[in-house]
């Protein structure tokens, strides 16, 4: 097989890697890169035999961008410390990896990818169609410089894997809710020059429309009371970015 590296990025992610390790350990190398964390991370992927480098964190494409040139081989799996690989996608890169390289074949995957909240599969609320590029190779593919939801740039053919990831984005609602803020003080960096102004529409009607497009539109109803608590933080985020926005402008 030819040689892959596994990226993962990592910040206090010792409970998650004891369980996306062991899922990773048939890759040539498993690449962490750690934003200084303060619990067990770097301990865990030590003894499970992950190189390691850290750098402080910026956001996450910066981050990504700084580490894949240093991975050591062509390709790279790259996974967020709360993914895990299924069995089907995992054979089914290895089964790439042990064809012999086509020089006009593709440069990326997409793959699917299963969201899970609360202990439960999220089919609906805007998720059943989340797909990621996270198969590619080091020297073709980058992240776009956006401060969150950055997807890859390739320099070439992506074609889609069957297989999918496993996301498991709700550690607790204090986590969950962490997250949420952090995210939506990037997307306000992001939205701020399309956004001269913050009025009702951006405080009532976008937040408003965000619901009622995630639970309606796209059928959240269907995943039940942790449909309704899904598409009901997405909303918040929303109106988290503009409040923000009008924080940093001083009103």
């Amino acid at each position: 097989m030819r040689p892959l590296t596994v990226l993962i990025p990592t910040f206090n992610e010792a409970d998650n890697l004891r369980e996306l390790l062991p899922l990773v350990s048939w890759a040539d190398e498993v690449l962490v890169v750690d934003s200084f964390s303060t619990d067990d991370t770097l301990a865990v992927a030590e003894k499970a035999g992950a190189r390691i480098i850290q750098r402080e964190y910026g956001n996450s494409a910066s981050q990504k961008n700084w580490a894949i040139p240093q991975a050591k081989n062509e390709w790279i799996f790259l996974l967020d410390a709360d993914e895990r690989p299924s069995e089907n996608l995992t054979a089914e890169i290895k089964a790439i990896m042990s064809q012999a390289e086509d020089p006009q074949g593709p440069i990326a995957y997409w793959m699917g990818r299963d969201n899970h909240f609360m202990g439960q599969a999220v089919r609906f609320s805007g998720w059943q169609n989340d797909a990621v590029i996270r198969f590619f190779k080091r020297d073709l593919c980058s992240y776009e410089e956006k401060e969150v939801h950055a997807e890859i740039i390739t320099k070439g053919k992506v074609a889609w894997l069957k297989g999918r990831l496993l996301h498991y984005t709700f550690k607790s609602m204090r986590h969950f809710m962490a997250k949420m803020e952090r995210y939506a003080h990037w997307s306000a960096g992001d939205y701020a020059s399309k956004t001269p102004k913050v009025g009702f529409f951006h405080l009532y009607l976008k937040p408003a429309f965000r619901f009622f497009k995630h639970y309606i539109i796209q059928q959240g109803f269907r995943d039940g009371k942790v449909g309704f608590i899904v598409c009901k933080l997405l909303a918040w985020g929303v109106f988290m970015r503009y409040v923000i926005l009008l924080e940093k402008r001083g009103h």
